[in-house]
């Protein structure tokens, strides 16, 4: 390279299939260039999105037990059938109870 003289008035020949080579060559970089930065925006979109559905989920998951975000038609119907069972078996046990005092009172 010492031999190189190189000045702000030098001249460069190239051909034209090499300049038009260059050029395809840059163009063809660029556009790689932006597919991957639409590409690595569009993942980033991605993975905000996927965090607000993961917080979603972790809210819904610790609320909906509790019952602080409702409950579906049907646990409401259980719900009245187990209350209504629960008052059954009070009845119930009342009765046994009544019918054991009456059959020790018979044994007496």
């Amino acid at each position: 390279m010492a031999g190189l003289d190189l000045k702000e008035g030098s001249k460069v020949n190239l051909d034209m299939k090499s300049l038009i080579s260059i050029v395809i060559g840059i163009v063809s970089l660029a556009g790689i260039w932006f597919s991957l930065k639409g590409d690595l925006s569009q993942l980033q979109i991605d993975v905000m999105r996927m965090k607000d559905d993961v917080e979603l989920n972790h809210e819904f998951r610790v609320k909906w037990p509790r019952g602080e975000m409702g409950a579906l038609p049907d646990d409401a119907e259980q719900n009245l059938k187990i209350h209504y069972l629960q008052k059954e078996v009070e009845k119930l046990s009342e009765t046994v109870k009544k019918l054991e005092l009456e059959s020790a009172k018979l044994k007496k």
